[in-house]
């Protein structure tokens, strides 16, 4: 009978018990960039809820893209910029392509890691494959019709204005 050496017998056990790890760790059934949402409870810095028109819901307020990025413009400022940042959808909207693109170019120009949730899987957003896009704020210049061109807000002519100046 061949006898082993207790320490070669260990570090044989060892061996074994690290390589099983390795693979039980790499076969999780995710791919990069993915976790399940329920396992990720409490885990992210700040969470945003999407809405109406390519806006946030940010702490209750509804800010345009363009005001989101100012507050994490301040929050960077303050030295409280968060590290991983959430997009959830909200009672009243579901995250949408500029959503996803609004919050890609933050992510590039504040360094923060942003997730969304996609129907119970997080995701990581990949600014370069979501094309990210300028910030926009959301109230567009309002077109005025023919007929108030030239007016003031009472309704009264520039011309009939200046007649009377004269």
């Amino acid at each position: 009978m061949i006898r082993f050496s207790t320490l070669l017998t260990r570090a044989t056990a060892a061996l074994i018990l690290g390589s099983l790890l390795v693979l039980a760790g790499c076969h999780r059934g995710s791919t990069k960039g993915e976790i399940s949402a329920a396992s990720a409870q409490g885990r992210f810095d700040t969470t945003i809820q999407a809405y109406k028109g390519g806006q946030f819901l940010v702490d209750g307020a509804v800010l345009s893209a363009l005001d989101t990025g100012s507050h994490f413009a301040y929050l960077k400022d303050q030295g409280k910029l968060p590290k991983t940042v959430l997009l959830e959808r909200s009672d009243d909207s579901k995250i949408r392509k500029d959503h996803l693109q609004y919050m890609a170019r933050m992510q590039l120009d504040y360094g923060f890691t942003v997730y969304y949730d996609d129907g119970g899987t997080l995701k990581q957003i990949n600014p370069v494959a979501v094309k990210a896009r300028q910030l926009q704020d959301y109230h567009a210049p309002v077109a005025m019709p023919d007929q108030m061109k030239g007016k003031d807000a009472a309704g009264s002519s520039m011309e009939d204005q200046q007649q009377q100046h004269y």
